[in-house]
């Protein structure tokens, strides 16, 4: 069981080598990434934008290009719609978002013809290894659902539970995080969490233990939940947090990144390919660790 990045990275030398096709990639943050990611033996990329321009950063970060197959596509959004193609036709095995604003990014992505769709709901999940913490914290859903109804909340839930899986975690404990860990029918958040976990106890997810309501500090924490007379199985064992809406999980999400000692990755799922859609603020290790579960996913999804 994988409890940090670089049980990840570890991870990764057992798999084939995989691709990712960059969508308007000249950018010099992600390029710095891909440059790291391919020292790393993380993945090789196929560079698809303005090629003059992809030259001119490579030359100012010391990228030697010479590895690397560019596309030549100077107008942004041909160059997206030209890198969604590379992967849904399987010359790469992910995307990653490049100089491209995310609402052109995710129109190629859901282009009908040549676009990424399975039909499932799409949703970001946020890796995280925190200082003192023994296990990887799966977050969702902070950057894609804003306010997720139940039969959404299903969708995230697999999705989160298909990047655990390729983390190495067999069966992911996910709980269903509200402000209180009782149901209360003013709070929509706690009854969804209540079904969340009778249809878990009936069965109707694969591959993980899914509980709720809970409040944070009885998911995460053994002796909150002991203190709280809060049990089962996920209780303060939790693996994935499962966040009520976009506003708790970003704020959660930006929390972890600022206020403690950690690493963390993300990327879009509930597609054909694991989706890097990564922001400026974004450090650059956090670009590479996405980089690196994109490729852990898209050898899960190739399975």
């Amino acid at each position: 069981m994988s409890k940090n990045f670089n049980d990840l990275f570890s991870k990764l030398r057992e798999i084939q080598k995989k691709k990712v096709a960059v969508a308007v990639a000249q950018d010099e943050p992600v390029l710095e990434a891909i440059k790291e990611a391919s020292e790393k033996g993380v993945a090789d990329a196929i560079l698809v934008g303005d090629k003059l321009k992809i030259q001119e950063i490579a030359k100012k970060i010391d990228l030697d290009l010479t590895d690397f197959e560019i596309m030549d596509v100077k107008d942004p959004k041909k160059a997206t719609l030209e890198a969604v193609k590379l992967v849904s036709s399987g010359h790469a095995d992910m995307l990653m978002k490049g100089l491209i604003d995310t609402a052109t990014f995710l129109r190629s992505v859901l282009n009908k013809e040549v676009g990424l769709r399975t039909g499932k709901l799409m949703s970001h999940v946020a890796v995280f290894e925190t200082e003192g913490w023994d296990r990887l914290l799966f977050l969702t859903d902070a950057a894609f659902n804003t306010y997720p109804e139940l039969k959404d909340k299903q969708g995230i839930i697999n999705n989160a539970v298909t990047v655990a899986h390729a983390c190495g975690i067999d069966v992911p404990k996910v709980a269903v995080v509200c402000p209180v860990e009782v149901v209360n029918p003013n709070m929509p958040s706690t009854v969804d969490a209540a079904l969340l976990a009778k249809m878990s106890d009936r069965k109707q997810f694969k591959g993980c233990i899914v509980d709720g309501p809970f409040a944070l500090d009885n998911a995460i924490s053994e002796e909150a939940a002991h203190h709280k007379g809060v049990t089962g199985e996920v209780a303060g064992k939790a693996d994935v947090l499962m966040l009520p809406n976009i506003e708790t999980a970003n704020v959660m999400y930006k929390t972890l990144t600022y206020f403690s000692k950690s690493r963390n990755g993300g990327l879009l799922v509930g597609t054909s390919a694991p989706v890097i859609l990564t922001s400026r603020a974004d450090s650059f290790e956090t670009k590479v660790n996405s980089i690196a579960l994109a490729a852990l996913v898209a050898e899960k999804l190739r399975k």
